[in-house]
């Protein structure tokens, strides 16, 4: 019996140490997932600029995926409101229950004259200190910004500049 109970101390040991490595391996997977993704978006809005110039960058992360969530590409091929240049996950992750790998993701766009000239892209954790500890930024330079996060933080739709560290 005393055996047995030493096992399962030593276990718990082990359980112990390994968890919160775990939980942050996760968190760091989270957080890499979320910049992967704001690079795609990037892509995506060269794309996107280049094929529907009248109407600039895309007005809606929406726009730039297939549509709602779970949505296919249109069958005539893409529209400026569907294009098809990012997946369904990632263009419907703005809303509470749709985080993509942990992140919620904000968009706002910057318009002169009918044409979209800027867009910010912003992330954060859909649960602090679960899913990830920082948020992210990018905006039309293509450069990733961060910092801290914190409880209750929701993503940024404007104001990705200088006073947000550039991710190294």
């Amino acid at each position: 019996m005393i055996e047995l109970l030493i096992v399962v101390a030593i276990i718990l040991i082990i359980a112990a140490i390994a968890i919160p490595n775990l939980l942050r391996a996760r968190i760091a997977a989270n957080e890499s997932s979320a910049v992967s993704s704001l690079r795609t978006i990037n892509t995506a809005q060269v794309t996107y600029l280049t094929g529907y110039p009248q109407i600039g960058y895309a007005p809606t992360l929406v726009a730039l995926g297939p549509g709602g969530v779970g949505s296919v590409c249109p069958a005539g091929g893409p529209l400026s409101t569907a294009a098809c240049l990012i997946d369904s996950t990632l263009s419907n992750a703005a809303t509470a229950g749709t985080a993509k790998s942990g992140y919620y993701f904000g968009y706002g766009v910057t318009a002169n004259a009918g044409i979209n000239v800027q867009y910010v892209v912003g992330t954060s954790p859909a649960a602090f200190n679960v899913t990830g500890v920082r948020n992210f930024c990018t905006n039309e330079d293509g450069v990733l910004h961060m910092k801290a996060g914190a409880s209750g933080s929701v993503p940024i739709t404007a104001g990705c500049d200088n006073t947000w560290p550039v991710l190294q």
